[in-house]
């Protein structure tokens, strides 16, 4: 089975790499192969899959080895830094060339940095310089939503609701959805992505799908004591109202948004070309995949939220 052997794969990626040293089960559990087996369906080909699999990982494990898990490593007074220096691994530091080869020795062995160099590096075979700077300015606006939601964590502070969703449109799945076309074998024009109408409508889908995420982890999350955000919390904290109350209220915000992506597509069909028809569609399926992973992985099957909220999820 295709996602099977992208799983295994990555298993074998990552225990080289040393992401994860002694906890690769949790590599096991996220199933990272069959989101890209489920989110990209142009193609089969598992080298190209593999990609944007390694991808989702390396950015994974950088948010759990520099802002979740201490076990890992995770020191909140280090994040801005960390994420600064991780921005700077996903190219060349320009440096003078003594101090450039400082920076490559002093991130050589951690592995969050080996993990998205590794990842950005077969990126980069697969992408044109346009399609790989895409996803590289999606990567640093998250790392820039990451420090942010450091902050509030290291401050304590309960986001409000537009407060939440303004961080997580930048830390959302738009790095994952910036590689549709390279996966499907053409090029979406680069003044065609820069467009407005076009970064809002794919935006509207990106926010949409991690909203499903943060229903999805809303159970995990809801038994943690570190301080995580999610949609629902932020939603029952202002309100205020019940989490389950919370949760049905996050998927019809989810719903909302979904429709209001279709009524884009449907504005933007009359004055695309082609490719850009193709890429909406691919945004579709991916939103698609995402939700049939998340309804299924283990890591968030294990802690249901009920089972009301999610199954109202629309994929329009």
């Amino acid at each position: 089975m295709l996602a099977g052997r992208l799983d295994e794969r990555l298993l074998e990626w990552a225990d080289g790499i040393g992401l994860y040293d002694g906890r690769m089960e949790r590599v096991r559990d996220a199933g990272f192969g069959r989101l890209a087996a489920l989110c990209y369906p142009a193609t089969d080909d598992e080298d190209l899959l593999m990609v944007p699999a390694r991808c989702a990982l390396a950015i994974w494990a950088l948010d759990d080895h520099y802002c979740d898990d201490p076990d890992l490593g995770a020191v909140p007074s280090l994040l801005g830094s960390r994420l600064a220096t991780a921005s700077a691994t996903l190219g060349r530091a320009h440096l003078p060339d003594r101090h450039e080869a400082a920076f490559d020795a002093a991130t050589r062995d951690d592995p969050a940095l080996k993990g998205l160099r590794s990842a950005a590096g077969h990126l980069r075979r697969i992408t044109t310089a346009a399609q790989f700077d895409r996803t590289r300015h999606t990567l640093r606006t998250l790392f820039a939503a990451l420090a942010q939601e450091g902050t509030w964590r290291a401050t304590r502070y309960q986001p409000q609701v537009w407060e939440y969703l303004m961080n997580r449109q930048a830390n959302s799945f738009l790095p994952c959805m910036t590689v549709i076309d390279a996966l499907g074998g053409y090029r979406l024009p680069a003044d065609v992505w820069a467009h407005p109408d076009v970064h809002d409508a794919v935006g509207t889908a990106a926010l949409a799908a991690s909203i499903a995420n943060d229903i999805y982890s809303a159970g995990t999350e809801s038994r943690s004591s570190d301080g995580d955000f999610n949609l629902p919390r932020a939603i029952a904290a202002e309100a205020p109202c019940t989490p389950q109350e919370a949760l049905r209220l996050s998927a019809e915000l989810h719903n909302e948004l979904m429709h209001r992506f279709r009524r884009q597509c449907d504005e933007l069909a009359h004055q695309g070309g082609r490719e850009l028809h193709r890429f909406l569609d691919g945004v579709l399926d991916w939103c698609a995949g995402s939700l049939a992973w998340h309804r299924t992985a283990p890591r968030y099957h294990r802690h249901a939220t009920d089972g009301h909220a999610p199954h109202t999820l629309e994929r329009t």
